[in-house]
């Protein structure tokens, strides 16, 4: 029997009560979305991270006219938008940059591989009693509360997006946390031999906590919205239509092909979501690769070696992924509805083997904060044009440049967020989600 003075650690290990595989840390990542029928479909994110910070002067930011330290090797082509130059390894993006805007003069903190400011528009936290700044998939979830429903409002399609070298929900809590859907997702199905009427007897059982979870410390939030989030559970392992959400066999092998294969999957599993109703999904895309250096230590966009050989490899399935999703949504009548934004936490040195710090191979190229890019498309957004720029080795950008916070504002704003909005930290003290609300204006 348990007592009031039994541990958390043992409760959440209670919590695992056979519905059909959820324990409770799952259904504390749960959440419902804002119900959507009857009314005006809300817009979506996918965000696409690029572990690791893509080279930009050999992907989107070329220097064909630069000495060849600087511009490297490959060659830029045109797209069907002038000025909207792209590197020769992703020809089909070229067919649709009239779908999408490239931002050229991002800027970030200086700071060794650093995507929480990508997803937060911060730093994470290093001094004492320094608030960690929620995720934006978090703010998402906490302000698109609604009604519970079968689907989590925040969905990560991988670990590196969803959890590792993130912020988290901070002080907003651990309801609403993003969803990590690895594996297979035997989860979200029924036992063998267990029926509706059987799990419904169950969340009897569950009530029978209640107590204990009032009496236990919550300081942090840990156990708030329970209740819940054994709703939301109970629907999503009884509702076959959110099995069909994450199942990809579902798709036409002609679909799954178009996008190619591996983690390019993701892709389409993101636009299968945010069709289902989720408002955020994210992923990564070129991290579970296998190295393309011989003695590599990082296998991602990370390329202090062998730059140009991992971009040949890279480039190809980007952009058959890319393209597949954005001729999709828009194939689909999506593209108003969700907002893609595709980039990475860095740009790479402009010039190869240049080091900043950290072990750069002739071949390669080393960490570059000061300048990047960043791809939107759809939400509405100003479509077919490239935005900003940077000197002529790509040094640096020219004018005032832009930032994730930046990003991140034009995101909340696409999604009818004000980033002025405020929440109380763990303290009680009110703190905006963005220091610098200002939106990317071109866009808008």
């Amino acid at each position: 029997m348990l007592t009031v003075s039994s541990s958390r650690r043992d409760f959440m290990r209670v919590g695992a009560l056979g519905l059909g595989g959820l324990t409770l840390p799952d259904l504390l990542r749960l959440r419902a979305a804002t119900p959507a029928d009857g009314r005006t479909r809300e817009k979506a994110v996918i965000f696409v991270y690029l572990f690791g910070g893509p080279s930009h002067v050999d992907t989107y930011d070329m220097k064909p006219d630069a000495p060849v330290e600087f511009r490297g090797e490959f060659k830029p082509i045109r797209t069907n938008v002038t000025g909207f130059d792209i590197c020769e390894h992703m020809p089909l993006q070229a067919k649709i940059a009239d779908k999408l805007a490239l931002v050229r003069n991002l800027s970030f903190n200086p700071n060794f591989h650093d995507p929480v400011e990508l997803f937060s528009g911060f730093r994470k936290p290093t001094e004492s009693g320094r608030a960690a700044r929620p995720d934006f998939g978090s703010v998402i979830s906490k302000l698109r509360k609604g009604d519970v429903r079968a689907l989590p409002p925040y969905v990560a399609l991988d670990k590196t997006a969803g959890d590792e070298y993130r912020n988290g929900p901070a002080y907003l809590g651990v309801s609403h946390k993003a969803f990590i859907a690895t594996g297979k997702l035997e989860g979200l199905a029924l036992p063998r031999n267990v029926t509706v009427e059987r799990v419904e007897e169950r969340t009897q059982l569950m009530r029978q906590f209640d107590q204990l979870r009032r009496d236990m410390d919550n300081s942090n939030g840990d156990l708030a919205g329970t209740d819940d989030f054994t709703k939301l559970a109970l629907n999503m392992i009884t509702n076959p239509k959110v099995r069909e959400a994450f199942d990809l066999n579902l798709e036409p092998a002609k679909t799954r092909e178009r996008y190619g294969t591996g983690e390019a999957l993701r892709l389409l599993q993101a636009r299968r979501l945010v069709e289902a109703g989720v408002p955020i999904v994210t992923l990564t895309f070129g991290k579970d690769v296998p190295p393309c250096v011989l003695g590599m230590i990082a296998q991602s966009w990370d390329t202090h070696a062998g730059n140009f050989n991992c971009l040949r490899h890279l480039l190809p399935r980007l952009d058959q992924a890319v393209y597949a999703l954005i001729t999709d949504l828009h194939d689909r009548g999506l593209d108003k509805d969700v907002v893609v934004y595709i980039g990475g936490e860095m740009g790479r040195t402009p010039k190869v083997g240049q080091s900043t710090g950290n072990g750069a191979k002739p071949d390669g190229r080393d960490h570059w904060p000061r300048a990047g890019f960043g791809i939107f498309a759809g939400g509405e957004l100003e479509m077919g044009q490239v935005i900003g720029a940077t000197d002529k080795h790509g040094s640096l950008p020219v004018g005032r440049p832009y930032t994730p916070q930046n990003t991140l504002a034009t995101l909340y704003t696409v999604l009818g967020i004000d980033p002025a909005l405020t929440f109380p930290d763990h303290t009680g003290r009110p703190m905006y989600l963005l220091d610098d609300r200002d939106v990317i204006k071109e866009l808008l």
